[in-house]
């Protein structure tokens, strides 16, 4: 039987896909998709917390195949929420490597170092002809391929690309956490962020089941790979 492991940033990615599963501790749950045995963990926001999430997978089990999973943000209005979407390529725009996935057909993603900024996704979409961004899928990537281990990518559109979010940078600490008390706080006092903030929360909530229904039919062709 094959074991995949997913990897994703936010507990709220994988919410929808480990209902009933079985908890291994703060943000790890052990599972099963269809005829697959499954590992998710919700490792925290950007490289350094995927690269923890991944030793966490290899030191408990190797996997016969792994996969980033989770929220993107779109960089132009071509996808819009809460579409899930299955990756071909990835592109780390920090060391311009790229990495293609177990699936031919899908869309191009590019990996940030930092959420990208409303001001700069146009920028972002024409130089790299993609349209969507996420700060994690790279690094899983380079490590599934160190490792000689097959790499999927499933991403679902949380936030649309004319959506006005605050930066959320400044709210995400060195672990790759929000701090949600100075978040919450400072939206509190930023009426002109509630109407849009309400919208993301609905997204990501639709995005969320999406992505868990998409994952359960890709699983049915990693098993039998």
């Amino acid at each position: 039987m094959k074991k995949i492991a997913i990897i994703a940033a936010l507990e709220g990615e994988l919410k929808p896909l480990v209902k009933g599963w079985q908890s291994q501790g703060r943000n790890l749950w052990v599972g099963r998709i269809g005829e697959c045995d499954a590992l998710a963990v919700a490792g925290g926001m950007g490289a350094k917390a995927a690269e923890r999430a991944m030793d966490a997978v290899f030191t408990s089990q190797f996997p016969d195949a792994v996969v980033s999973y989770g929220w993107t943000g779109a960089l132009t209005c071509a996808v819009k929420p809460p579409t899930a979407c299955v990756i071909s390529e990835v592109v780390d725009t920090v060391s311009g490597e790229r990495f293609a996935t177990a699936h031919e057909d899908g869309f191009r993603l590019i990996t940030l170092d930092h959420v990208a900024r409303p001001d700069e996704k146009r920028g972002l979409a024409e130089k790299y002809q993609s349209v969507l961004a996420d700060m994690e899928a790279a690094t899983v990537a380079r490590r599934a391929a160190a490792e000689g281990v097959p790499f999927y990518c499933f991403k679902a559109v949380s936030d649309g690309y004319n959506d006005n979010l605050p930066d959320f940078n400044r709210f995400i600490d060195a672990n790759g956490e929000m701090q949600m008390a100075r978040f919450v706080a400072y939206a509190a006092a930023h009426p002109n962020y509630w109407g849009v903030l309400s919208r993301l929360g609905s997204n990501s909530k639709a995005a969320a089941v999406a992505l868990a229904e998409l994952m359960a039919g890709i699983c049915e062709q990693i098993a039998v790979k």
